[in-house]
């Protein structure tokens, strides 16, 4: 599978993408006829996702089965013989891919019961001050204490802005994200954060929260929601103090708050008091927004917002991060998908080996112009 960690590490010890690697490898282990992989590339950046759908082929060509189950649909067309669409969970149809050429926007049409001329909705940025700025950031490693794993990162985040950083998997863009945010990655962290060119502090997460960041998490269901409470209880779990007196939660004023997110971000379910667990992904993802949406933060990074969720709640989710970039927030955004950052991002910041390597203008980015910068930089370092 290409994993070059020791087979002693603990699988607590790697990232999201690394883990789906063993979970893979685990299945391959057994002798099967039938693999049914569930969103096998979703952690995997794009190198790492042609080799496992290669292996794929290579297993039709000895006769196993293969059932895969994806939103990248570029990958679906690479590897199907017939691809089967569900919608409200029933089969809306099963196309033939030797029949003729299945285009993505054929697949979408499926999907989402009509066609979408843009993936991406509109946006006319209005960019303003400042807000969130980053100096000389140096980070170790969580666990091998004496390997730095972030060497002098600097960026910027203006009012308005949605800013993307780039990578490959074990650039350090979420590790980056951890540790600005409540020193919740690494240790012997150096550098300054500055909200409003002033310098602020955030060595806890309380103190990150009272500056105006928020963190949303890449992994929404170990790190980002209690799955077994409701989305009410989810909501208001980052700011009770909110909807508290004298140390009591006003229950009333809880589910006024989770009522109001759940209409705004269009959180479909039958009521707030709904267990986040029986949602499907892309309406947990938008209890995670809610519930920092619910803190009111001036800068909001989102860690993968759209992972595992299907193409029209994307669209939705891009639609939120349009109209929180309006009302004057700023958004820092890192995701694996190079469309999805050329499609929503202002600036984008190409991080590698823990540096930003280059930071590209909306004009100058590019898929290739991102991965040129990576090379480059791999070839110095």
């Amino acid at each position: 599978m290409g994993l070059k960690d020791s087979p002693s590490t603990r699988i607590t010890d790697i990232g999201v993408g690394k883990q789906q690697l063993v979970e893979i490898a685990k299945a391959l282990s057994k002798k099967v006829r039938l693999l049914i992989l569930d969103e096998p590339t979703a952690s995997l950046n794009e190198t790492d996702s042609d080799a496992l759908l290669t292996l794929l082929m290579e297993f039709r060509k000895q006769g196993m089965t293969s059932i895969i189950i994806s939103h990248k649909l570029n990958e679906i067309r690479k590897v199907a013989d017939q691809i089967t669409i569900l919608r409200d969970g029933g089969t809306v149809e099963t196309l033939d891919c030797h029949g003729a050429d299945i285009s993505e926007d054929r697949i979408i049409r499926g999907m989402v019961g009509r066609a979408m001329e843009d993936r991406y909705p509109p946006r006319q940025p209005k960019i303003g001050e400042t807000l969130l700025e980053v100096k000389n950031w140096n980070v170790f490693h969580q666990n091998h204490r004496d390997r730095q794993f972030l060497h002098d990162v600097n960026f910027t985040v203006r009012s308005g802005e949605v800013v993307g950083i780039a990578g490959l998997m074990g650039a350090g863009r979420t590790e980056t994200a951890m540790s600005i945010f409540g020193k919740s990655w690494g240790h012997k962290i150096t550098g300054e954060v500055a909200m409003h060119g002033k310098p602020v502090d955030v060595s806890t997460i309380p103190k990150a929260i009272a500056a105006g960041l928020a963190y949303v998490t890449e992994d929404r269901k170990h790190l980002g929601l209690v799955l077994n409470n409701n989305i009410m209880h989810n909501t208001t779990l980052a700011n009770l103090d909110a909807v508290s007196a004298r140390g009591f939660i006003d229950e009333r004023k809880e589910a006024r708050v989770a009522s109001d997110y759940r209409s705004k971000l269009r959180i479909r379910s039958h009521s707030i008091y709904q267990e986040a667990v029986n949602l499907s992904g892309g309406n947990q993802q938008k209890v995670v927004l809610s519930k920092w949406l619910f803190t009111d933060p001036q800068v909001l990074i989102l860690d993968e917002p759209t992972r595992g969720i299907d193409v029209g709640a994307k669209f939705e989710i891009y639609t939120i991060i349009n109209q929180l970039a309006a009302e004057g927030k700023g958004i820092l955004m890192i995701s694996s998908e190079m469309p999805e950052l050329l499609g929503t991002c202002d600036r984008i910041y190409v991080m590698n080996e823990g540096r930003i390597v280059a930071e590209l203008s909306k004009e100058e980015a590019s898929q290739e112009s991102i991965m040129r910068a990576i090379m480059r930089s791999g070839e110095k370092h």
